[in-house]
């Protein structure tokens, strides 16, 4: 309905109130500070980088803490609590945590000890496991491995790169001494990428041994185990298992400290907010005595803000309010009444209209609802959406405010597709019909009738009015930008751009409707009474001559200006495949109508009997729930497009920069009864 109109505010006090003024205004949370144009030289800024990253840290680490208490103590909370917003606290709680947040750091720091030392004891049980599979093939070795030999005997302990028998191995080491050879060779373990093997020889011929062991690939281990391996292994077992004992034990500490959770909330909040005062503190220039500070406030509220700080603080405060271009500065904050403010998010996840022009939100919330039921089509889904929204709203009073609003819009568009469903006589498709027939061998009239026809029996009629319906968003669009040239007194622009094509279009269609192109897509045949027709004709050509003169408006040479004048004249093509984009809106009714009826078919396949009751029931519940699932998307997809692709380009021009007041942070908390300033 509104874009909020701004005020400048610019403060000028003593830096003896300047903790006080950033509290108060960061407490208030309507004023977005800027200092962009605040450049005097001989004014300072502070350097609070340091103290802003020690609260941030501060933050961060009771956001690590309590990601680590949501791992190791999680809630009792159900999924859909993740939709809900900062939880209330009173402010007694708050200020109790916040005197002693020095004794919550340092229960911080202590948790995060504890989670340094569980991620050194996975990676020491990784380590053993590691070394134990590396021990596996020696296990048979009944040796230390790093023994050599001993006063008389050298021990030969190393790997060969292919498998090998005892019988070769043995003839292998004994190839280049005297018979009788003095030696043992020992094959402990065979693979295909090694073998492990061990030969006992008298020290004299260890070299000659080795050196004929070399010939056939033999290696020393490059780093041997100190031990016996399979010793080694039973002690990296226990070790593991040690480990993991006192992995236990500091998941259990971690978790003594859930009872803390709510005043680690607050915390992280309390850091988070202080982290953000610095920031602007940084920002706000100031000298030995006194500091500045400029920012944006909604004017409603600039004079009560103002009297606040002088009567408060002593501070000079002066407001300005913004005019023609200068207005351009100024943030964007939208107000709208209670029904379409649920539509907000929508626009401005397109993008925010800036200030002299028109917040089309509450026009568009109209047509959002509309199309949104003629999509979805069918009252037993729109109920179902209608009744779910309100629960959730009811049930979760403290939700964020964006999910609310969605789920606000969301609950408007389930009444919308109830409506659209009993015009077109769907509830859950032909369900009462087909349970009636099947199952209780019903043979009269349907029982569910359509207010007004049903789509799936007269596809064409809809399709006519999904256009019409279309054509009237079209020129509602258009429609506001005539009211934004009128607005800025650019009359030449108003006739040229909207007046001259609202005739040619409506000349058009006017012509249309007696033809006989039209009444094979309506099935009926429609006469206008002669003065009509001819209205008709004068009214195109009316627009078309206008559009054709004017469309090059901006140059002098009338050649120029007629040739651009036809281009934008055949800019109607653009508009028939606008209009004709409407037809979405028949195609995705009559795809939930068909879904649904298939559904039914199936779910009635099961016979009469218990079975065939188990049998629909399941079918029923998980085809429709699948259906509507997919359907909403398609409706809320579609819906949007409507919106920003054929709506908006008719007349919208984005670039509106969102207000972002300077406020206390409440990512997790929200502190009930604030203190009065």
């Amino acid at each position: 309905m509104a874009i909020v109109r701004m005020q400048k505010l610019s403060i000028c006090a003593t830096k003896s109130h300047r903790k006080e003024i950033l509290e108060a205004l960061q407490t208030l949370g309507a004023v977005q500070i800027i200092t962009d144009q605040l450049d005097d030289p001989e004014l300072e800024r502070m350097d609070t980088q340091q103290a802003r990253s020690q609260f941030e840290k501060s933050a961060d680490s009771f956001d690590r803490v309590l990601s680590l208490l949501k791992t190791f103590a999680p809630e009792n909370r159900k999924g859909i609590d993740a939709l809900l917003g900062p939880e209330a606290v009173g402010r007694n709680e708050a200020d109790r945590v916040t005197a002693h947040r020095t004794e919550y750091l340092n229960d911080a720091a202590k948790i995060l000890k504890d989670d340094r030392e569980i991620t050194e004891c996975k990676a020491q049980i990784l380590k053993n496991t590691n070394l134990a599979e590396q021990l596996v093939p020696w296990k048979a070795l009944g040796v230390p491995m790093e023994m050599t030999g001993t006063k008389s005997a050298a021990v030969l302990i190393g790997t060969l790169p292919d498998p090998v028998t005892p019988e070769a191995l043995q003839a292998q080491a004994a190839k280049d001494l005297e018979e009788p050879a003095a030696v043992s060779a020992e094959v402990l373990s065979s693979s295909s990428e090694q073998t492990c093997v061990t030969v006992v020889c008298l020290k004299r011929d260890a070299e000659k041994v080795e050196n004929s062991l070399r010939s056939i690939g033999f290696a020393r281990p490059a780093q041997p185990v100190k031990g016996v391996p399979a010793q080694v292994m039973e002690d990296l077992a226990a070790d593991s298992e040690k480990q993991r004992a006192r992995i236990v034990a500091l998941q259990q500490d971690i978790r003594s400290y859930e009872s803390k959770r709510q005043a680690f909330r607050i915390a992280a909040d309390y850091y988070r907010t202080r982290a953000e005062k610095y920031r602007i503190l940084g920002m706000i220039p100031q000298s030995k005595n006194v500091f500045f500070i400029e920012g944006w406030v909604a004017r409603s509220q600039a004079e009560r803000i103002a009297h606040l700080l002088e009567e408060r603080y002593g501070a000079f405060v002066e407001t300005e309010t913004m005019t023609g271009e200068d207005r351009e500065e100024e943030p964007t904050l939208l107000e709208n009444n209670r029904f379409s403010r649920n539509a907000e998010g929508v626009l401005e996840s397109y993008g925010l209209p800036q200030h002299g022009h028109v917040d089309p939100t509450f026009i568009m919330s109209i047509f959002y609802v509309i199309f949104f039921g003629m999509m979805l089509s069918d009252a037993g889904y729109g109920i179902v959406m209608a009744v779910g929204t309100a629960v959730l709203l009811k049930k979760y009073p403290k939700m964020a405010e964006g999910t609310a609003k969605m789920l606000r819009l969301f609950f408007w568009c389930g009444l919308s597709t109830t409506f659209w469903g009993l015009m077109y006589g769907g509830f859950f498709g032909n369900a009462v019909d087909t349970i009636a027939q099947n199952f209780f061998g019903y043979t009269g009239d349907p029982i569910v009738k359509p207010l007004w026809f049903e789509p799936l029996k007269d596809p064409m009629r809809l399709l006519v009015y999904c256009m019409l319906f279309g054509l009237i968003h079209l020129f509602a669009g258009l429609g506001i930008k005539g009211y934004e040239n009128l607005k800025n007194h650019d009359v030449t622009g108003f006739v040229s751009d909207v007046l001259a094509w609202h005739l040619f279009i409506l000349g058009l269609v006017l012509m249309l409707i007696p033809s006989d192109i039209f009444a094979s897509i309506s099935g009926a045949k429609t006469v206008f009474p002669h003065p009509v027709n001819v209205l008709a004709r004068v009214m195109a050509l009316a627009g078309a001559a206008l559009i054709l003169m004017m469309g090059g408006r901006d140059h002098k040479n009338w050649g120029i200006r007629i040739a651009l004048g036809a281009y934008d004249l055949y800019g109607v093509s653009g508009w028939l495949s606008d209009v004709l984009s409407y037809s979405r809106l028949l195609a995705l009714g009559l795809a939930t109508g068909v879904i649904c009826n298939v559904i039914n078919m199936m779910a009635v396949m099961g016979g009469r009997g218990v079975v065939g009751w188990i049998v629909f029931v399941i079918v029923f519940l998980l085809g429709h729930t699948m259906n509507l699932a997919i359907n909403a998307l398609g409706a809320y997809v579609h819906t949007n497009r409507l919106q920003f692709v054929e709506f908006f380009g008719k007349f919208y021009d984005a670039g509106g920069k969102p207000f972002r007041p300077f406020k206390t942070v409440n990512q997790y908390i929200e502190i009930k009864e604030e203190k009065t300033l």
